[in-house]
């Protein structure tokens, strides 16, 4: 093999390595150097694609890269390769494009395939496309399910299967969590907020009262014009300033529930709990039960529907007026199409009435249940 040629296009004598092997050929090489053979090729596709009506871009020779650069297609420019960003499946180990315009691109095609970011990360997380999650925001009138007041934005999904459940509100999502996805935290939380429950009994029978009317001492202080004491801690002015209970009260309130959440039982007990527009005080609560009692509005009837929710009862298809189904999920049941904006208050009002009668009914049923046991269980004693 000659150690060059001269190439049959561009007419210059190059070195062997310039061009391309080939067995027909008596020396072993092409008849064309590296760079002619490129451009006849390109010339070959782009005329092929222009009979077919298709564009193409301008043709380029990798080799003329120089060394530490790279080619970005994006831009059509050749740039060091700290501009392009790693990824391991390429041969270079580099992206296609530099980062500026592989943000865009990957943008463009985000929106193009799938209407956008948060569309593409819907996909990807739970398996919901554009067209899924406006059908299900129009079938609840996009309003959250739980709440009934505010509107549907965020994508709820079971943490433990990583499924879709449904769209909620901010403050329900986050709720959810703060309580763990558990039933019966919040089954107990909704009977804590209307005074029901162990901790109602122990609170009557050691303090007389279910809640503390710490505003109203501070306003018979006011009237008589006495002052707390000002000795204590700077908690203790805390506790008088935003509760109306003394340090001594609210260690007392803790002691009597040992250390413990009056919700869950089972986290430390960290946080004063009062009614925001009664300014009674509830009890001590642990962080997930009190910040996510607030979430939920304070009300036992948005627990109770997010009870529901999580039990899969909540939300149910039954048959449309003009044919089809539609979405159920309230108490009487309303068609959500039909409910005006300023109506779902009233709707919400009549739902939390409706499930509020069907716990006290489930609570006399127990507790009947309970004292027929102990009458069994007394009369076989006596046997």
């Amino acid at each position: 093999m000659s150690e060059s040629k001269q190439c049959r296009d561009c007419g210059q004598v190059k070195p062997a390595a310039e061009f391309w092997k080939r067995k027909a050929s008596k020396d072993g090489l092409s008849l064309y150097c590296r760079e002619c053979f490129g451009l006849r090729n390109a010339a070959s596709y782009r005329g092929k694609r222009a009979v077919e009506g298709k564009r193409t871009r301008a043709y380029r020779r990798y080799s003329a890269v120089p060394e530490g650069m790279k080619y970005c297609a994006g831009g059509e420019t050749t740039k060091p390769v700290d501009a392009f960003g790693r990824n391991k499946a390429t041969s270079s180990g580099l992206t296609a494009y530099c980062r500026p315009c592989h943000s865009r691109v990957m943008a463009e095609n985000k929106a193009r395939k799938y209407g956008g970011q948060r569309f593409y990360l819907m996909g990807l997380r739970y398996g919901l496309s554009k067209d899924r999650y406006h059908d299900a925001l129009s079938a609840q009138a996009g309003r959250c399910v739980i709440c009934l007041q505010a509107v549907a934005e965020h994508i709820d999904h079971d943490h433990v299967t990583g499924s879709y459940r449904g769209l909620l509100c901010f403050r329900c999502n986050g709720a959810l969590g703060q309580f763990g996805d558990d039933l019966q935290r919040m089954g107990e939380a909704a009977d804590y907020l209307e005074g029901r429950g162990s901790f109602a009994r122990r609170m009557l029978l050691d303090h007389g009262a279910v809640f503390f009317d710490g505003h109203a001492r501070r306003c018979e202080e006011r009237r008589a014009g006495r002052r707390a004491s000002r000795q204590g801690s700077s908690r203790h002015y805390r506790l008088r300033a935003r509760y109306g209970i003394t340090e001594q009260e609210a260690d007392a309130l803790a002691a009597m529930q040992h250390g413990y959440c009056a919700i869950c039982c089972d986290r430390e007990a960290k946080h004063v709990d009062h009614c925001h527009d009664t300014q009674l005080v509830r009890g001590v609560l642990c962080a997930g039960c009190n910040t996510g009692m607030g979430q939920l509005r304070d009300d036992p009837g948005v627990l109770r529907r997010a009870v529901a929710y999580l039990e899969r009862t909540l939300i149910s298809e039954v048959p449309a007026a003009g044919g089809g189904s539609r979405l159920s999920f309230t108490i009487p049941d309303a068609d959500p199409a039909s409910v005006p904006t300023d109506g779902w208050r009233a709707v919400f009002e009549a739902d939390a009435a409706a499930r509020k009668v069907a716990r006290d009914v489930a609570e006399v049923a127990e507790r009947a249940e309970h004292d027929w046991s102990s009458l069994i269980g007394s009369l076989a004693g006596e046997t």
